[in-house]
């Protein structure tokens, strides 16, 4: 990155940190208006120099991650045009740059369905998922990444020793990112993805290819469709996991009936440890949840304290991570 002239160390690491932001946001597909717009205007109104913006723009559109895992059409369009409203109100000298690659965006074709959606590891590596545009899609949430996926692959982050060396067993793993991040960067012996909607199993197996995880790498992964329903005490003592984990599975109360009787069968076998982290949409199908826990016999307790702000999501959204132990 360039420091303008009149830029001190510390103004220069300030607009270092912005450029992160907008190439952790843009990657992730934030909001539009959680970019931090006012720093760029600022920034754009006191130098009159469109360095800043040749910056962001070579970290976002102009990145190889960009051509290789692109952010929707739509997305990419929007977010052109505002670097393009701020420029021109700022009134710096055009950037040709700029202008080709929204001419460049225009020109594309938009692949409304589906889109990739790249989150930045704290070691500075990407992983990249395939993710549906629409919240709900085939008559299914698990196909976008919801903020307690999220929240509980920042505590795996922050309490790597927890998955180091051991099995583990995810339910409800949708489009895969909590897994993954695991896989990456926590060093697992093995990591068992799980789904039952065949939609997103196919797009679950996408994602780990995509991100080069298989059972031949280390950790050797696998993708199984497993129906909490039908899922045999003998199924769960051949994945014999020593971790098992959940992100965003109570939502509904009948699914949360098979949910407490597989955790019921899980805490039966080999006792591993068990962590499930929930956005608390509905508080009454939350208490819900944890009552008839209490009813097949399972304690749980809260899992208190922050974690490290690695991904870009809704932090005012009430999340809880649970322990649950016979």
């Amino acid at each position: 990155m360039r420091v303008a002239s009149g830029f001190g160390s510390r103004e220069f690491l300030k607009m270092e940190m912005i450029v992160t932001d907008f190439q952790r946001f843009f990657f992730s597909m934030t909001r539009l208006s959680s970019f931090p717009w006012s720093f760029l205007e600022e920034n754009l109104q006191s130098n009159k120099s469109a360095d800043l913006i040749s910056d962001i723009l070579k970290q976002t559109c102009l990145h190889s991650l960009c051509r290789k895992f692109p952010p929707s059409v739509r997305y990419r369009r929007l977010f052109l045009s505002e670097l393009v409203r701020q420029q021109e109100a700022a009134g710096c000298e055009p950037l040709d740059e700029l202008y080709d690659a929204l001419a460049e965006v225009l020109g594309s074709e938009d692949a409304a369905e589906f889109c990739y959606k790249s989150y930045l590891l704290p070691g500075g590596d990407a992983l990249s998922l395939l993710e549906n545009v629409a919240l709900i899609s085939q008559g299914t949430t698990g196909l976008v990444t919801w903020e307690s996926a999220l929240y509980l692959a920042e505590w795996a982050l922050d309490h790597p020793q927890t998955f180091t060396g051991r099995t583990v067993l995810e339910l409800g793993s949708g489009v895969g990112l909590t897994g993954i991040t695991i896989c990456r960067s926590c060093s697992p012996s093995r990591f068992v993805f799980s789904d039952c909607h065949p939609g997103v199993l196919h797009k679950l197996r996408a994602n780990v290819e995509l991100n080069g995880l298989s059972e031949a790498t280390t950790p050797a992964v696998s993708v199984e469709r497993l129906d909490w329903t039908t899922a045999t005490d003998e199924r769960l003592q051949e994945i014999a996991a020593d971790v098992v984990i959940a992100a965003d599975v109570v939502y509904d109360p009948d699914v949360v009936v098979s949910l407490v009787t597989l955790l019921s069968n899980v805490l039966r076998g080999l006792s591993p440890e068990v962590l499930i982290c929930s956005t608390v949409r509905n508080q009454e199908t939350y208490d819900g949840f944890k009552t008839q826990l209490r009813s097949a016999g399972i304690s749980h307790h809260a899992i208190t304290g922050g974690v490290s702000h690695v991904f870009p999501y809704n932090r005012a959204s009430k999340i809880e991570m649970i322990r649950l132990h016979r």
